[in-house]
């Protein structure tokens, strides 16, 4: 080979080996490059996950936070009940003086009527050159001069019309101080002609001072001040009746803890020994504390005892009737209450073993004492305080006066019933409230079998909370049926349902129905949503047992006429009009896509607590009692829609919350999965759109969301806030965290 040849081929080596190296540096720059992707991707994911962990730590913290401030509560409020008597004694005693008012107006203040208006400066108008006649023009001097005539006489006319109007001011300042002083120095007189009445021992007086006494004290929240007494002047007693806070005052809930697992609080029950024992105490320092206080109080010397009745408002289990149940009795002579050191004592001992009253064993389940006095007993003028339940008998309606006085015979010892003011025979109703409690649960199985089922009534004892066994021959949807009976006139607690949910599955029944004569809060309906359980209030029951040829009225409640079959039904159906409430709303229509079935909710609250449970508007609740807010059906086109007053809602009402919750007897198994492209249509008075606000999407494995909030601004204005928050305990976890008791 020529030594040419020899010299391209090196050549030509020398490039192959030169792309060799730019190509595997291409290369090892590739990999270098990916590495280092990998790397950044790599750190991005844990600085992601280390976010999320941060954020799911501090949101746990919240929630633990959350539940330690609850339980916090709730340990503040068994403290305070249980310091009640010994708070109690270190407060001021109350004296005559209390009742006198001084006699001191507010003083007069004019404000900036009393500043005079500051005349012209002289010296501010003289021209430029010198004083009036001196130097300058004589056009400046006379300009200058003018000027300043014209702003003193207009000074001289704003102080005179100041001088006018602080006249007219004081003129009305005095004759307003002089009705109020003529007011101070009347009450003054109204008195000392109590306390002189006091001093004679008058029973009047005395009922009137010593309630004044009462209720000068204070009390925990939820504590009721109601008093009926009579004064004695002839043993120099006081007797009375004072009422006592009901079962519900002691929490039933001992703590509140976090369950992370479940995203969900959790309150800890607090054991039914302990709650009742912690009862007890309250009722015997309430009363200690009334002997405390009244004894105090007398400065006069009017007392030598005292005879307190504690009594609480519930219903008579014997005669199923409302009746002022005591349970707590106790007559203290003053020289051995004086001995007593209140703020050492055990309540429940010194009320039952130091002043020999007595005290219900368990005041829980309302069993009852016997009274060593009640003020009916003394003779002359009982007088009542504090209880809306004492009617004018000139005021009353007739209906309700005929119960009254047939009461009165019962009380006496005789029967008597009141008759149907029509002369359709209508005696033959029975009145469900007054019924035997028996006879009640066999008319409810009574209804059952004209139903279609079997059914028969249980033993009243050892009855593990069944008052009717039924069973529904029916192969698809029959079964065993438990059946509680609850013949309530307040409305039935969330813990009544909860009760009979844990019945039902520790009898393998099929379905729970709970049956009474009032009605259910939401807090039991949102219980009962999506269980096999069915409530039945008051008036549906009524209305089943007029469907099935039974009879039964609520009270002096009207019956209701016997219903048509169906095809009657249908046919002789007109539609209604709408209801009318006053003010016409605006419109909120819910819209959605997918064909998951959901409830549309709102709740009126003050910050993130519901006004009442009257207030959480609902299927089983469609309105507020004022009628701001309430549902509509039928609304087309929109899916759901409520309409709202929002210019009526109440004053302490600062936001409108709007909630949706799977219903689960569509369709059981669903999930907010399916709600998607959710709005709100917002419509006027008048019917026009006016525009469309965006929810948030539903989450798998949630059943209820916060679509959002309507929140009152400082002006008057509303303005929307988006929602968002799920909930996979559906609505009845929902409710709870605004406050609602739910079993």
């Amino acid at each position: 080979m020529s030594r040419r040849s020899n010299g391209l081929v090196a050549v030509w080596a020398e490039a192959q080996r030169q792309q060799q190296r730019r190509q595997e540096a291409q290369r090892r720059a590739g990999e270098q490059a990916r590495r280092d992707q990998e790397r950044q991707q790599r750190d991005t994911e844990r600085a992601m996950a280390r976010m999320q962990r941060e954020r799911q730590a501090a949101y746990r913290r919240q929630r633990e936070a959350d539940a330690r401030r609850r339980t916090e509560e709730l340990e503040a409020r068994m403290a305070e009940l249980s310091g009640l008597l010994a708070d109690g004694c270190r407060a001021l005693a109350f004296t005559p003086a209390a009742l006198r008012r001084p006699e001191h107006v507010e003083p007069f203040a004019p404000g900036r009527l009393a500043v005079p208006v500051p005349m012209p400066d002289p010296s501010a108008y003289q021209p430029q050159g010198g004083g009036w006649g001196l130097g300058g023009g004589r056009r400046a001097q006379e300009e200058a001069r003018a000027r300043y005539e014209h702003d003193w006489h207009a000074a001289q006319a704003a102080e005179a019309q100041r001088l006018r109007q602080l006249e007219d001011y004081r003129r009305q300042y005095d004759q307003w101080a002089a009705g109020q002083l003529a007011e101070i120095r009347s009450h003054n007189a109204a008195v000392e002609d109590l306390l002189r009445g006091l001093r004679d021992g008058d029973p009047e007086a005395v009922v009137e001072y010593f309630s004044a006494a009462l209720y000068a004290t204070g009390r925990p929240q939820g504590f009721p001040r109601r008093v009926r007494a009579a004064y004695d002047p002839a043993a120099r007693q006081l007797v009375l009746d004072w009422e006592l806070p009901g079962f519900d005052i002691v929490p039933e809930a001992k703590a509140v803890r976090y369950m992370y697992a479940a995203d969900q609080d959790k309150d800890v029950a607090r054991p039914v020994t302990q709650r009742r024992t912690a009862y007890r105490d309250v009722l015997a320092q309430s009363v200690l504390l009334v002997l405390h206080d009244l004894f105090a109080a007398d400065t006069s010397g009017a007392l030598d005892s005292v005879t307190v009745n504690g009594f609480v408002d519930d219903v008579d289990p014997a005669t199923g009737r409302p009746a002022q149940i005591f349970l707590a009795t106790v007559s203290a002579p003053r020289t051995a209450f004086e001995q007593l050191h209140l703020a050492q004592v055990s309540a429940v001992e010194c009320l039952t073993d130091g002043l020999r009253g007595q005290l219900s064993a368990r005041p829980d389940q309302r069993a009852a004492v016997r009274p060593v006095r009640q003020p009916g007993d003394v003779g002359g003028g009982v007088v009542t305080h504090g209880g809306e339940d004492e009617p004018d008998l000139f005021a009353m309606d007739p209906i309700a006066f005929e119960g009254l006085v047939a009461e009165l015979f019962r009380a006496m010892g005789m029967q008597a019933v009141t008759t149907q003011r029509s002369g359709d025979g209508g005696a033959d109703e029975p009145d469900l409230f007054a019924m035997d409690p028996i006879a009640f649960e066999g008319l409810v199985a009574e209804l059952f079998r004209a139903m279609g089922m079997q059914a028969v009534t249980t033993q009243r004892s050892g009855d593990g909370g069944v008052d009717v066994d039924a069973l529904d021959p029916d192969p698809i949807r029959g079964g065993k049926i438990i059946v509680q009976v609850k013949r309530y006139r307040n409305t039935v607690p969330p813990s009544a349902v909860r009760d009979l949910f844990g019945t039902v599955q520790s009898e393998g029944a099929n379905k729970g129905v709970l049956v009474t004569t009032s009605r259910f809060g939401p807090g039991a309906h949102a219980f009962a949503n999506g269980k096999p359980l069915t409530l039945v209030g008051g008036p549906e029951l009524v209305d089943l047992l007029a469907r099935h040829g039974l009879r039964g009225r609520l009270g002096n409640a009207a019956v209701p006429a016997q219903r048509p079959a169906p095809a009657e039904e249908s046919a002789e159906r007109t539609p209604e009009p709408p209801e009318e409430d006053g003010a016409a709303g605006n419109i909120l229509g819910m819209n959605w896509s997918g064909s998951v079935a959901l409830d549309v909710c709102a709740l009126v609250c003050q910050g993130n607590r519901v006004l009442s449970d009257d207030h959480f508007v609902f299927y089983n609740n469609p309105r507020t009692p004022d009628g701001t807010v309430r549902m509509l059906s039928g609304f087309a086109p929109d899916r759901a829609a409520m309409q709202v007053v929002f210019e009526a809602l109440p004053a302490t009402a600062d936001r409108l919350v709007l909630v949706a919750a799977i219903d689960p007897e569509a369709d059981p198994h669903a999930d907010l999965s399916g709600f998607t492209d959710a709005r709100i249509r917002l419509v006027d008075e008048s019917g026009t759109e006016q525009g469309q606000l965006e929810v948030s999407d539903g989450r798998p494995g949630e059943t209820a969301l916060v679509l959002g909030s309507f929140r009152r601004r400082a002006n008057g204005d509303w303005d929307f806030v988006i929602g968002g928050k799920g909930y996979e305990g559906g609505l009845e976890a929902l409710v709870q965290e605004y406050g609602i008791e739910v079993a």
